[in-house]
């Protein structure tokens, strides 16, 4: 992994650190290259004046040069620049997640807007150890908020819904996080001891991002690279990343860091997929390949029997069709999951059709691509 700068970029550069300006960075990577954003921008925040803490001791507040904005027209100028050259860099089926503050977020939600990008969710990250409001004037700020938007209206990005539901327990992922602000040892210091960077993300919340709307092998850029949370998680889930940073303290943090990592294994990567995105088994597929034999008996829940025919349907004394059509007609009901309903008799057992199928996926999934 190597820091580049200057001429035009052949092919995308990834995994790798681009120095200098991030829209003019963007706009020499190859049109419809990058998977997905992660964009991390200046939040323009100013604070005014020095802040202390209560026993006198100085908070680190956001006063770098990269975070200061003569006016709003020229913030909003810049977050127009910098949307519309991560577009063009973005797959037609691409994605992009922002994260911002009170201060800018509301302004880059419109100009996502403005651009062309379609919203998708709105994610809460409630922060479990925020800073508290030392001058007591205001509630203590303890959430930022993160966009995430298609490339365009009506794209297929990638949703790992079963992913996020397996890794909060079962249940569905809710838009709004509860995750710590970054520290400990995640958090980087300088020589001095002091955080290297003063707005560096927790890598539990781009690791929820990567798992949720990325894929193995997928391109993630983010054109606010910092200290490298985005090329740190990624390359440890098998994602290529391309960073974008000016500042070079922060890149050789980031390269730094991101060294370090190391990959998980492939096995590792594997998360739980929705049924939906399973192969699609038809049932006559069982009676091809012998599993089930024309002539065989399978028996309702309620042990009603149904004849298998040679074409795959299903017959009883008074009906005729599909697994999902006898099976609703039994019922009464307008529809039925065959897969679900009907079971057959192996050694005196029960055994739902459904496990047929499963063992159909098992077989093309470890098929070599």
């Amino acid at each position: 992994m190597g820091v580049k700068t200057g001429n035009q970029q052949a092919a995308l550069p990834r995994d790798t650190i681009l120095a200098g300006d991030c829209i003019a960075a963007m706009n020499r990577l190859p049109e419809a290259s990058v998977d997905l954003v992660f964009a991390d921008p200046p939040y323009n925040l100013q604070l005014r004046g020095d802040l202390d803490r209560p026993e006198g001791s100085r908070v680190d507040a956001v006063n770098d040069a990269w975070d200061r904005f003569a006016s709003f027209e020229t913030y909003d100028a810049f977050t127009r620049a910098w949307l519309a050259a991560a577009r063009r860099v973005l797959k037609p089926e691409g994605a992009i997640w922002v994260i911002g503050s009170y201060h800018n977020i509301f302004r880059v939600g419109a100009a996502l807007q403005d651009e062309g990008y379609w919203i998708l969710n709105d994610v809460i990250w409630r922060k479990s150890n925020p800073m508290p409001n030392f001058r007591g004037k205001r509630l203590t700020n303890a959430h930022e908020t993160l966009i995430w938007a298609a490339r365009a209206e009506g794209a297929k990005c990638t949703f790992n819904y079963e992913a996020l539901k397996a890794l909060n327990e079962g249940t569905q992922m809710r838009s709004d996080w509860v995750l710590p602000l970054c520290t400990g040892g995640e958090r980087l210091k300088d020589e001095a001891g002091a955080k290297a960077h003063p707005t560096q993300k927790p890598e539990g919340l781009l690791h929820r991002i990567l798992i949720g709307t990325t894929n193995p092998g997928d391109v993630v850029l983010d054109p606010f690279f910092g200290t490298g949370t985005t090329g740190a998680v990624a390359k440890m889930l098998g994602r290529h990343f391309v960073g974008i940073e000016r500042e070079a303290k922060y890149r050789k943090l980031a390269k730094a860091r991101i060294d370090k990592v190391r990959p998980v294994g492939a096995e590792a990567l594997e998360v739980t997929v929705s049924k939906r995105a399973a192969p699609r088994i038809p049932f006559g597929t069982l009676v091809e390949r012998g599993m089930l034999r024309p002539g065989e008996v399978l028996v309702s829940p309620r042990g009603q029997p149904a004849r298998v025919r040679a074409d795959g349907s299903l017959a009883t004394a008074d009906h005729r069709g599909s697994i999902h059509q006898v099976g609703a007609a039994l019922e009464g009901a307008p529809s039925c999951n065959g897969w679900t309903y009907w079971q057959f008799k192996r050694e005196g057992k029960l055994i739902p059709i459904d496990l047929l199928r499963q063992q159909i996926r098992d077989e093309l999934a470890d098929r070599p691509s």
